[in-house]
């Protein structure tokens, strides 16, 4: 039997990162798990000082920080805090895919889910792939979403009957 305690999904705020988080919420439902949202912001004072081409407040990163967390906050409803133990989890990173690994270890993650843009080989090649490297690295299973394709979520009875 599989029992899932604790369902991970990475974000980047990305419509695919919406539809991961759907099968996150039914996921951490149907197990009674709880959900752990996660999001990795860019690490831009590292990324830009150590080159020695800007340097920038600190504030900006504040900033940048600030505003994800906020975005964080707001995925997750009072439902989400309440039924599933929801939980806002912001790193800050310029290697997203080993801070969602690492993450995933630490908290005792059952499960993965991320969304993936489903970018084409060279566009992966230049681009580089956060779902590809989380699936290779993982200590756990990974589901990756594509969005809008291959949606097997049913929708709620009740919305369903809302909408007639």
């Amino acid at each position: 039997m599989i029992q899932l305690k604790n369902v991970l999904v990475a974000t980047d705020f990305s419509e695919t990162s919406e539809a991961a988080l759907r099968y996150g919420r039914e996921f951490a439902r149907t197990f009674g798990a709880k959900l752990h949202v996660l999001h990795v912001a860019d690490s831009i004072m590292t990324r830009y000082a150590l080159d020695g081409s800007v340097i920038l407040p600190p504030e900006v990163q504040e900033d940048l920080e600030n505003a994800a967390q906020i975005h964080l906050e707001r995925l997750l409803g009072d439902d989400d805090r309440r039924e599933l133990g929801a939980v806002a989890v912001l790193r800050t990173s310029n290697r997203p895919a080993d801070s969602i690994v690492d993450y995933a270890k630490a908290a005792d993650i059952n499960v993965i889910v991320i969304g993936t843009h489903g970018r084409h080989a060279l566009a992966r090649l230049l681009l580089g792939s956060v779902a590809e490297r989380v699936v290779r690295t993982s200590p756990c299973p990974v589901l990756t979403v594509r969005h809008p394709e291959h949606e097997f979520l049913a929708p709620d009875a009740l919305v369903s009957v809302a909408k007639v």
